[in-house]
Formats: structure tokens, sequence, C-alpha cells
């Protein structure tokens, strides 16, 4: 990968961390995706009144967006059920692996032993920081269970998007995935609240809405770099964001970074470094 799109994908990596913990830290969490799905319905709608259609690239953006709707369901659904600290790593730890061999298997594309090594190393430090706090217990399995099946759909439409991005213009592309999306977390709130919507969204639009355009920026960085190609490089590279959420949780989150955690994300850099070589 080139310099330019090492450093694009790292900074959507920094931005996805801070939206996932700003998510992680709105206490009413349906009521915060929806926020971001309200983010996803404007941004989205300003951007196709100018950008267009996405043409042959149509096929790529509905199913994309029926992934992105089904990972935000488990998303919350791990939120919900397990820490942060370890789905979160769990469902991210997957999802390059999964990209990896369908890119060699189903696509063709082949990489350099370095940088398939460098795709391994961040998956295996990412599912290290899985298990730091000890081997899961039994009441953490359904947590987990639905991390998994999150990291499922991070591949599955990791691997849409990066077909569809060459199927027609990228802004048309970014414009309709988001707008197709929007709706529906926030229906899943209107369907909850019993006629206490606004109330719910008031109370956290700060927080929502900015995590929202945060979230925005950092995939549409992602769809960006995927232009490239590189695809299972970018996929891998984009989970440093597990590391950039290490720290961010270590320096104003107030939990602990610990030596097991440090190695595990050491290892997480020493795979990036062989992404970039």
């Amino acid at each position: 990968m080139s310099p330019s799109v090492v450093a694009v994908v790292l900074a959507a990596a920094l931005m996805h961390a801070t939206w996932n913990a700003i998510a992680h830290n709105i206490a009413d969490r349906v009521a915060g995706f929806a926020l971001m799905g309200i983010s996803d319905l404007v941004v989205g709608g300003a951007i196709v009144s100018f950008a267009g259609s996405p043409g042959a690239a149509w096929p790529y953006v509905l199913i994309s967006a029926g992934l992105h709707i089904v990972y935000a369901l488990f998303l919350l659904l791990s939120y919900q059920l397990g820490e942060f600290s370890q789905v979160y790593p769990l469902a991210r730890g997957i999802g390059p692996l999964i990209v990896g061999v369908v890119s060699i298997v189903a696509l063709g594309k082949h990489l350099p032993a370095v940088q398939l090594a460098g795709v391994v190393l961040i998956s295996a430090g990412l599912m290290g920081l899985v298990f730091v706090g000890g081997k899961p217990g039994r009441k953490q399995l359904p947590a987990l269970g639905a991390a998994a099946v999150t990291g499922v759909m991070i591949a599955s439409y990791t691997v849409v998007d990066a077909l569809g991005v060459t199927h027609g213009p990228l802004l048309a592309y970014i414009g309709w995935l988001f707008l197709s999306q929007g709706p529906v977390m926030p229906l899943v709130v209107l369907a909850q609240s019993k006629g206490r919507t606004v109330a719910r969204l008031r109370v956290h639009a700060g927080a929502g809405l900015l995590g929202g355009m945060v979230a925005l920026g950092a995939y549409g960085l992602v769809l960006w770099a995927q232009t490239s190609g590189a695809l299972a490089p970018v996929a891998a590279l984009r989970e440093a964001s597990i590391v950039f959420g290490a720290f961010i949780g270590a320096l104003f989150l107030g939990e602990k970074l610990g030596h097991k955690r440090a190695i595990a994300a050491a290892v997480v850099v020493a795979g990036i470094v062989a992404l970039t070589v």
C-alpha cells in the first residue's frame, strides 16, 4: 500500500475508535445508535443530492446496506450483553482473517508473504485482547457469540464494498449506502419508545450525533482506501482502531491498560509495520 493509503486508513482507525468510545459511554445505547442513523440519513441525503446514482453499483449498495444493518444490530446486542474491552476486539479481530481468506481464495488477490504475516499478526493481537482478562466464562458466551456474528458481518460488507466501489462513482456509492442504512435504528427506537422518542433522543443528541458524524467520516475514508485494490491489507490495517481504543480507554475512560493488553497491542503494531513494507 502507498504511504497515503496507510495514513488515510490509520486516520479512519483513530476515528473509528473515537466513535466507539462515544457509543460505549451513551447510557441509552439504542437511542445512541438511532442518532447515528439520523446522521446517516442527513449526510447520505446531502451527498446523493449532488452525487446522483451509483449506476451499476446499485446491487452492491443494497446488499452492503443490509449487511450494515445486521452488523449494527448485533454490535448493539454485544454491547448490551458483554464488556466493551472483550466483545469489540473479537468483532474486529475476526473480520481481517475472513477478508484475507476471501481475498486470496475467491478474488485471486494474492498477498506478499510479509503482508500476509501482517494480516495474521493484527488478527492475532486483536484476538489476544479478547482473552486478556482470562478465559471467558459461560455467562459471557452470548456476548461473544453476538460479537462473532458482528465480525462476520464486518468481513461481509468489507468484501461487498470493495467490489462495489469499482462499479460506480465513489461519492454516489457512499451517499446511497449511508442513506439506505440510516432509517433502521431510528425506527427501532420509535417502536420502543411509545411516545417518548423525542425525549430519549434529546438526552443523548450531542454525543449520538457527534459519534455518527465521526463514524461516517471513518468509513468514508475506508471506502476511498478500498479503491486502491488492497482489500485484505486495508481491512486489517483499519483494525488498528483497537490499539487506539485501548489508549483512549486508558487515558480518558479510566480503564487499565496492563502489560498483557500492551503486549497484544504491540503485536497489532507489528502487523501494521508488516503491512506497510
